[in-house]
């Protein structure tokens, strides 16, 4: 069970869910409303709105939620709460 400072844990993961939050919002909705002005660069052929679209937020969410977990893992070993091995 949690120690009984329990403010601290509860401080560290509503700031690390308000993080991850902000990244994907950022990927999910802030780069598709500049989409236009993205299609201006491009990569290997593709504008970058289209890739961004397409292949760039996907990507930024499976790396979101592998950053998440070993974050918070960092976070429930810290205080005693982790799941064992």
């Amino acid at each position: 069970m949690a120690s009984p400072d329990t403010s601290g844990y509860w401080d560290k993961t509503r700031t690390l869910m308000w993080i991850t939050m902000a990244v994907w919002v950022f990927f999910g909705f802030i780069v598709h409303f500049f989409v236009g002005a993205l299609n201006s660069v491009t990569i290997l052929g593709f504008p970058l709105g289209f890739y961004m679209a397409a292949q760039g937020s996907l990507i930024a969410f499976v790396i979101l939620i592998f950053w998440f977990s070993s974050r918070q893992d960092a976070i429930d070993r810290e205080y005693g709460v982790a799941e064992d091995d």
